[in-house]
């Protein structure tokens, strides 16, 4: 069986500007990154402004457990599934962030033959988008300590320092830091830290900006530290948003790449969803609804965190509304969660995967009963699975009226989702409206117990005192009336992660609140999620290599 790094070079890429005249895009608004990749310029959204928008699907999934569910295969197969069905669809997708490519998870560009090629250089440098967002972080963190050390006329308080410096990379020994050692020549010595970059309030900014100017006013109100006064100080204060938009104007052009089918996909951005709002651009999103009558786009870990917060914040910044939502889920992962052993999982266990059901009815609840959205399930078909099995999880769809499909996209492309493409063109056919969880004039705390109660159908949610303290902070600085993003484990709908399945008589802790005011969010951490990973015992950088011609191997 061929590994997918294999299979990815294997294919016979299609020139990108053949690509760029399937999609409808003129040469004009490309600019080429070699033969198979490009920058698409973000004036062709100004120029087609009156055009109609496609119809926009949101695939996400059950609780990941690390049997994997390929919500990412399933987005590219349902594109390649749509175009099968004769249908003009553009995938929307997040870049992969380095971390985890070396860390556990090794590539993320897709799976078996339903990925996005070229897949060494999308999982790697790519066009450099991650590098110019890195660069704009530190650029801030460097003005920052530079005005404390020539003077601080605006009074920073260096305890109080809230913004961190950044690199695409797990690196546990960056998280806690001292600087400025060595001397008065060397800077002020203050502790810092370091978050992976797609952590960073810029990635979440950039995601979030719809034009050069959207993104410079974003940058400006990001806030980097307070007085003696506790009064915040801004990017906008130390002078640094124009220097900053201009290492980011070219990246944030979306990147123009292709399905191992040759069909077209927008690949740009890629904010963790445990910790930021992970969903791809705005405006790649946009792109893509002006490019196809179908646009589908992936949402990161389970429906709890990404779907959340696309729905909770991206739709509600960007004026978007998807017509349907995929959730995918495995008979392994299902089974994981409802108790069985990891080591078990080949193993036919009908009792596991009843208990397991649960995760997934109570995601494919939340879509429909509190988004009022269509959904769809996607049923990732592994071999191992045994034909009771199967029909368990058909058959729970079917009593709750959910549509499911049973989707080979990994082995078969496109043509393995062409059911889940007509399931998922019949959901979408009413005219698209939703609810969001919680209204803005919310205070802070009803917003965070909101999402608690209705989301992960806990108790209730509970503040430390040092949250509740920043909390009167953060309302007496006047940031009350933003949306939240909560940072928690993927694994578990809980704060801890151990509690797998659809756990229940559990509260959320929030241990810390940050404003993300460029972003336009705040954050609200619990548990012990982490804003910058660390590589595991054996990480995936150990089987990566490169032979004396070039070609890479290990990337999964």
């Amino acid at each position: 069986m061929l590994k997918d790094i294999e299979i990815a070079q294997a294919c016979e890429m299609r020139h990108i500007l053949e690509i760029a005249r399937e999609a409808g895009i003129a040469e004009e608004y490309i600019e080429q990154y070699g033969n198979y990749k490009a920058k698409i310029s973000t004036s062709l959204l100004d120029d087609r402004k009156d055009a109609p928008d496609g119809k926009l699907i949101l695939v996400t999934a059950i609780t990941p457990t690390a049997a994997g569910e390929g919500k990412t295969t399933t987005t590219i197969g349902l594109t390649d599934g749509l175009r099968c069905a004769g249908k003009k669809a553009v995938a929307a997708l997040r870049e992969p962030s380095l971390g985890p490519v070396f860390g556990v998870k090794g590539g993320a560009a897709g799976g078996g033959y339903a990925q996005v090629v070229p897949m060494e250089d999308i999982n790697l440098h790519f066009t450099g988008d991650f590098h110019a967002i890195g660069a704009a972080n530190n650029l801030l963190a460097a003005m920052l300590d530079n005005h404390i050390q020539q003077g601080n006329s605006l009074g920073i308080d260096p305890r109080n320092i809230t913004w961190h410096r950044a690199v695409d990379m797990n690196d546990r020994a960056l998280r806690n830091i001292v600087i400025g050692l060595g001397g008065s020549s060397n800077g002020t010595p203050r502790e810092d830290h370091y978050d992976i970059t797609v952590a960073s309030e810029i990635m979440a900014v950039f995601c979030l900006s719809s034009s050069i100017a959207d993104l410079k006013q974003r940058l400006a109100k990001i806030i980097v530290g307070y007085t003696y006064d506790n009064v915040p100080v801004t990017a906008h204060d130390l002078k640094a948003e124009g220097a900053m938009t201009a290492l980011l104007k070219d990246a944030l052009k979306p990147n123009l790449v292709q399905t191992l089918e040759g069909n077209p996909a927008i690949v740009h951005g890629g904010p963790f969803a445990n910790i930021a709002h992970g969903c791809n651009s705005v405006l790649a999103t946009r792109m893509a609804l002006k490019l196809g009558e179908y646009a589908v786009t992936e949402a990161g870990f389970g429906a709890d965190l990404g779907a959340e917060k696309f729905l909770d914040i991206k739709c509600r910044a960007a004026g978007l509304c998807p017509s349907a939502v995929v959730v995918v889920a495995t008979v392994r992962a299902l089974k994981l969660h409802g108790g069985a052993n990891k080591k078990n999982l080949a193993t036919e266990d009908l009792a596991a995967l009843e208990k397991g059901l649960p995760n997934l009815f109570r995601h494919t609840d939340n879509i429909t009963g509190v988004y009022g959205l269509p959904v769809v399930v996607s049923l990732n078909r592994f071999s191992s699975d045994t034909e009771a099995e199967l029909k368990m999880v058909i058959d729970g769809c079917a009593e709750r009226g959910i549509p499911v499909s049973l989707c080979e996209a990994w082995e078969k492309g496109g043509k393995g989702a062409v059911d889940l493409a007509e399931k998922v063109i019949a959901a979408a056919e009413r005219e698209p409206s939703m609810s969001f969880c919680y209204p803005l004039e919310s205070t802070v705390r009803e917003k965070i117990g909101i999402i608690a109660e209705k989301i992960y159908h806990a108790d209730g949610a509970d503040l430390t005192s040092s949250a509740a303290k920043q909390l009167r902070q953060i309302e007496k600085n006047g940031y009350g009336n933003l949306p939240i993003c909560v940072a928690k484990t993927q694994y578990s709908f809980s704060d801890d992660a151990s509690l797998l399945g659809a756990p229940e008589g559990f509260r959320i802790t929030v241990r810390d609140l940050r404003v993300s005011a460029g972003a336009g969010f705040i954050v609200a951490l619990t548990g012990d999620i982490m804003t910058m990973p660390g590589l595991p015992k054996v990480p995936a950088a150990e089987n990566i290599d490169v032979d004396e011609n070039g070609v890479i191997t290990g990337l999964f």
